[in-house]
């Protein structure tokens, strides 16, 4: 059975990172997205690149020149019969090619325009390139990571692109998909990284204000400061994660270590932290990894093994076997949330520009046009796609 979004149409204008991963949990919840793709000029075959699509299944592909007439105009059409259409450029962009909001709402009121970008439609960097480290790094989100006394560690680019970017964008789409359909009227969904990371940091700022966080680094509940909550070396150089903040789980806990509760507790005694996470450190570093495991089986004690990547993919954890798909020969995660009556089918990456022609003759342009605009937008260096 489709998805929850069958019967919904986007057009995705090609862009980087968030945005393809947005219209990929778009796709995969069912909606038909469409990538407008520009002609490119760098080297590898249309199947290269196929599989170098990191957030690619489930489109559509259609390459065309957005500088030239043609291709303009076929986004024109293709927004006119579109519920969502999503870019992703710097301020101004779209505007300049003639298919910025007010364009596409005058002959389209019910559209739905979503736009990502790093900083903001305006303001003072609203123009200036950035990437998740520099969106992070101005929403506050990047000088709490790290222990006591040491530098700001950078995490996987996730908080400002996926969290705080695709994550809203989304988020926002579906949200005015609803307000749309029972209204008849479209809206400009306007989200950027550094909003989204800001977002993300609000239980520290609440925090903050009630006096419960310190700005030093490594100090505070969740940031490696107490000892029950963090990250331990084993003796096989692996690490296993804890999170035992609840009393009741930091009491399991200490047996399992072999630790006397008396001289553990108080448990909140933030002097002694420091010392603690020694004592911990030290008992964590006399097994492996998976020896800790089997000695915590069974003990709530909100204790994990720290899985890599590839670990991750064939762990029972996930308590379905199909939390991890193939597509295009690799396993992904699976589609998330689910859902009961509609599941989620993801679908195969497409070649580049595989559906050019069929998708333009959807807009019952006739041939001689269709041949011209996938002449303009005709991959330079590239092997010829199908």
């Amino acid at each position: 059975m489709p998805g929850p979004l069958n019967g919904t149409t986007v057009v995705e204008i090609e862009g980087m990172g968030p945005v393809p991963f947005a219209a990929m949990l778009l796709a995969d919840m069912g909606a038909e997205v469409i990538r407008v793709e520009r002609p490119r000029t760098s080297s590898g075959t249309p199947e290269e690149l196929r599989l170098r699509d990191t957030f690619g299944r489930g489109r559509k592909s259609v390459r065309l020149d957005l500088k030239e007439p043609l291709g303009r105009e076929a986004v024109l059409d293709l927004a006119a019969r579109a519920d969502v259409l999503i870019e992703g450029f710097r301020p101004g962009v779209m505007e300049r090619l003639g298919l910025g909001p007010e364009i596409l709402h005058a002959t389209h009121p019910a559209l739905v325009y979503a736009r990502l970008s790093g900083w903001g439609q305006s303001g003072d960097l609203a123009q200036s390139a950035g990437h998740d480290i520099n969106y992070i790094a101005l929403a506050g989100a990047l000088d709490p990571l790290g222990g006591p006394g040491a530098d700001p560690v950078q995490p996987l680019a996730m908080v400002g692109d996926f969290g705080g970017g695709a994550m809203t964008l989304t988020m926002g789409i579906l949200a005015a998909l609803l307000e749309s359909r029972g209204t008849g009227q479209g809206q400009v969904v306007d989200a950027s990284c550094v909003d989204g990371a800001s977002l993300l940091m609000s239980v520290v700022h609440h925090m903050r204000s009630a006096g419960q966080w310190r700005d030093e680094r490594g100090s505070n509940l969740f940031d490696g400061g107490a000892p029950y909550y963090g990250v331990y070396r084993t003796s096989d150089d692996r690490h296993v994660a804890i999170g035992a903040i609840e009393p009741k789980f930091y009491s399991a806990l200490l047996p399992v270590l072999g630790l006397d509760h008396e001289t553990m507790r108080p448990q909140n005694d933030r002097d002694a932290w420091p010392e603690r996470r020694r004592r911990i450190a030290d008992v964590f570093a006399t097994r492996t990894r998976d020896e800790w495991v089997r000695a915590f089986d069974g003990v709530e004690a909100c204790f994990s093994p720290v899985l890599s990547p590839a670990e991750a993919v064939d762990h029972p954890v996930h308590g379905r076997p199909e939390a991890f798909i193939n597509v295009d020969g690799f396993p992904e995660p699976a589609p998330t949330p689910q859902f009961s009556r509609t599941p989620s089918a993801p679908r195969p990456r497409p070649l580049p520009g595989h559906d050019t022609e069929e998708v333009l003759r959807g807009l019952d342009w006739p041939q001689d046009r269709i041949d011209e605009a996938m002449r303009d937008g005709a991959d330079v260096g590239l092997l010829p796609g199908p």
